[in-house]
């Protein structure tokens, strides 16, 4: 795997030691690669967009003039997102031959905006509705840990985290409902972020469940994550090691969610919770016995299955055929 970090990258940058448009060459070369997996992890790549900007980010860097200190970055977005002037398909047929999109969604224009390059499309799971990354339409990425018997990559974020693993890009924009950012990253060894639903405006983005779709990130660690969150956000740029924990309460819910954990699991748990404590935060064991309901609640699909079948309802009436059968069954089971 070939990690990028924002801030290796950013100096690099800004001492002169490469530009954009040698960044942006290497992550090209890297999914056009025939022996790699960069066929199924972009839906579509915007050679001709992508050299403008990087070209454009050089430019004003010789004048000493930028756009922000990661300008010129290169970095994936999910096939949610809209761009202007390309096709928004959620990794679907249905909605290949949709209209271009007008504008960019809120997301991808703040991006643009903080100088950084936006090299294509990631593949994804149909609609953003498994968790496993597959996808019957357009091919699976391949996990990057033994490639050979081609493991799931995790979903829905499939392409976003192999951009990342293979050095396509610095760090993919993503979305997360119920684990499309984290269980990717999860399986693929990066970082995955969902921040609290409101905190990134979603206009723009192709929705699953309106009261739980989050806009997310991934990348190579916690503090590249923290950037792209900040940027998409709208606020001011912010490195997690600036954080001061101390006096801070997390709760560590005990139902449920430890039960039978792997062992190395378990360990980088108990290190993780050991390194907030000597940070000074305080840890509260909380029972949460709701949990223990969760799979009687979700039998059903809950919440995502039934708002997934209210904005999908029409298009299943006139292309059922043309879905996932396995997304379809998902998201029929909200009519119930």
């Amino acid at each position: 795997m070939t990690f990028m970090t924002l801030e290796s990258l950013r100096t690099a940058l800004a001492s002169g030691r490469t530009t954009s448009r040698a960044l942006l060459e290497t992550c090209l070369e890297r999914a056009c690669d025939p022996h790699g997996e960069g066929a199924r992890t972009f839906l579509q790549i915007d050679l001709h967009g992508a050299r403008l900007q990087a070209d454009a980010v050089d430019a004003w860097r010789q004048k000493g003039r930028q756009l922000s200190p990661y300008a010129g970055i290169v970095v994936s977005v999910k096939d949610l997102f809209d761009v202007a002037g390309q096709v928004t398909a959620a990794g679907s047929r249905i909605l290949a031959d949709a209209p271009p999109a007008l504008e960019d969604a809120c997301a991808v224009a703040r991006l643009k905006a903080a100088g950084l390059i936006i090299m294509g499309r990631t593949n994804m799971s149909e609609f953003a509705y498994t968790g496993i990354g597959l996808n019957p339409h357009y091919g699976t990425p391949a996990n990057p840990f033994e490639r050979n018997v081609k493991r799931i990559p995790g979903g829905s974020s499939s392409g976003a985290a192999i951009s990342v693993t293979d050095g396509m890009a610095a760090a993919g924009l993503g979305t997360d409902t119920g684990g499309s950012c984290r269980i990717p990253a999860a399986l693929t060894g990066i970082t995955g972020f969902k921040p609290s639903a409101s905190r990134v405006d979603g206009r723009g983005v192709f929705a699953l469940s309106r009261s739980l779709d989050s806009v997310g990130v991934l990348a190579s660690d916690a503090a590249c994550c923290a950037v792209i969150d900040s940027i998409v956000a709208g606020q001011a740029i912010r490195s997690p090691s600036s954080i001061d924990v101390r006096g801070l309460r997390f709760g560590v819910p005990q139902t449920l969610v430890l039960d039978g954990l792997d062992r190395h699991v378990a360990q980088a748990f108990s290190s993780t919770l050991k390194r907030l404590r000597d940070a000074g935060a305080m840890l509260l064991e909380m029972p949460l016995d709701e949990l223990a309901e969760v799979a009687t609640i979700n039998r059903q699909g809950a919440i995502v299955a039934v708002e997934a079948y209210a904005l999908h309802q029409e298009m299943l009436r006139s292309g059922a055929d043309r879905y996932d059968p396995n997304v379809r069954a998902r998201i029929e089971n909200g009519a119930a």
